[in-house]
């Protein structure tokens, strides 16, 4: 009985997933991208997800999610379906807050 599987992309290399995570805006996906990279660099599962800061499993899920969608896969998404709008009493709670202004004593500002 062996271990994990190994990873099935193995382009682009350790050193490459390391680069791509120094441009990466998406914190999520760099932590991600550095977990990989320490797998494809010979570490434990364990020793990668303890590393980039999550568990064994979740690594698991993130190295499925990567052999099939690639870095694209490994970005942070949001739920399908666009945001919620704010109903008609939060417009007008937040509308009445900005016309009143901050409390200079409360906020410490005036504007």
């Amino acid at each position: 009985m062996g271990g994990p599987p190994a990873i099935a992309r193995i382009e682009p290399t350790a050193e490459a997933l390391r680069a791509i995570a120094s441009k990466s805006r998406d914190a999520a996906q760099v932590r991600r991208l550095l977990a990989l990279a320490f797998v494809l660099d010979g570490r434990s599962r364990t020793e990668a997800a303890d590393k980039a800061g999550m568990d064994r499993q979740t690594l698991r899920i993130w190295v499925h999610r990567y052999d099939a969608e690639g870095i694209v896969g490994l970005k942070s998404s949001h739920g399908p379906g666009k945001p919620p709008s704010p109903t008609g009493e939060q417009t007008a709670e937040l509308k009445a807050a900005v016309l009143k202004g901050p409390d200079p004593e409360k906020n410490g500002v005036v504007r």
